[in-house]
């Protein structure tokens, strides 16, 4: 199995890459922050419809562009790389079942948080799996570009929660490899005694270990995203999760003080992964999923080979056991 991008995933990565640059750039992520209120662009959401952002896995009959998950996995990982706005993920599934959302007309946002919050329901045309919008009331959110609503009433999103958990890991890696570009960066041009920060051990070392992290997250989503497993879509969530959120703390550590003001980008990656982090599937809900899986094949694994299986309860031993 060939896990390598082939030229046209390269050359897809490139121009999502190239259009949220030119639309979305550091100075359009400040101003969405600034601005307040719905941070989604509309006419941005219709620029990645009309580029197949959303309708890139529906098949050519339907409208679609046609491809598969390893090359959503590439393009919402730049989207995250830019911390795009809005319920991507959401409107991506939505693409062939909610009118409007294959081309951006229509934002779609999902029942993808744990509880009864729902994200960018201010500005949604409609909620995955609901039938209508439901009512919600606003609360304040971590993440600035990220607006939270209360909700009485719940649909259901657990059709797509494995694919939503991928993509979101994907969403993820692009921050995590975001960070560690902006780390690097300020440790070669920041100067203490007369050297670049970056010459000395102890920040070579975390960037080195950012880097790692955020590339380990990648490798699996890319891998889950070739073989459609749901185990290491879950494995990859969670290791995705884990590298948004320490490398933006690391990159804040790199940053020094200047990491934890407001005009520096470092926090937003950190507030966007701390959202990101409850979307879809929690670690909890990762790594409860994950255990199933191995203590369903390790009893498999014994009852093939005649034995009982582990005892699993918890009491007294045998009589007369010590």
């Amino acid at each position: 199995m060939d896990f390598q991008p082939t030229q046209e995933q390269h050359d897809l990565r490139a121009g999502v890459r190239a259009l949220l640059a030119g639309r979305f750039g550091r100075e359009a992520l400040r101003a969405a922050v600034d601005a307040g209120g719905d941070p989604v662009d509309r006419g941005l959401w219709r620029e990645l419809g009309e580029a197949g952002f959303f309708a890139l896995r529906l098949p050519e009959s339907e409208g679609g562009v046609g491809l598969g998950m390893p090359e959503a996995v590439l393009v919402f990982e730049e989207a995250g790389r830019a911390l795009v706005p809005g319920p991507l993920v959401a409107t991506h599934l939505a693409a062939g079942i909610v009118p409007g959302a294959a081309d951006g007309t229509a934002v779609v946002t999902a029942f993808d948080l744990d509880g009864p919050l729902v994200a960018h329901l201010g500005g949604a045309d409609a909620v995955l799996g609901a039938r209508g919008l439901p009512a919600g009331v606003p609360v304040r959110s971590v993440d600035p570009l990220t607006p939270l609503h209360r909700v009485a009433e719940r649909g259901d999103a657990a059709l797509h929660r494995d694919e939503g958990a991928l993509l979101t890991a994907a969403l993820q890696v692009g921050s995590a490899l975001r960070t560690v570009e902006l780390a690097v960066r300020y440790a070669a041009e920041r100067e203490q005694f007369g050297r670049p920060v970056g010459a000395f051990q102890a920040v070579a070392h975390l960037c080195a270990e950012m880097l790692v992290r955020a590339e380990v997250a990648r490798t699996a989503v890319c891998a889950a995203a070739v073989t459609g497993d749901a185990g290491e879509a879950v494995a990859a969530k969670l290791l995705a999760d884990g590298a948004a959120v320490g490398n933006a703390r690391d990159c804040l550590q790199v940053h020094g003080g200047m990491g934890f003001t407001w005009e520096a980008d470092v926090h937003l990656h950190l507030k966007r992964a701390w959202v990101r982090a409850e979307q879809w599937r929690t670690a909890a809900q990762a790594e409860e999923s994950l255990a199933r899986e191995l203590l369903e094949g390790a009893v498999g694994a014994e009852g093939a080979e005649g034995g009982a299986g582990p005892d699993l309860t918890v009491g007294p031993g045998p009589a007369g056991g010590s």
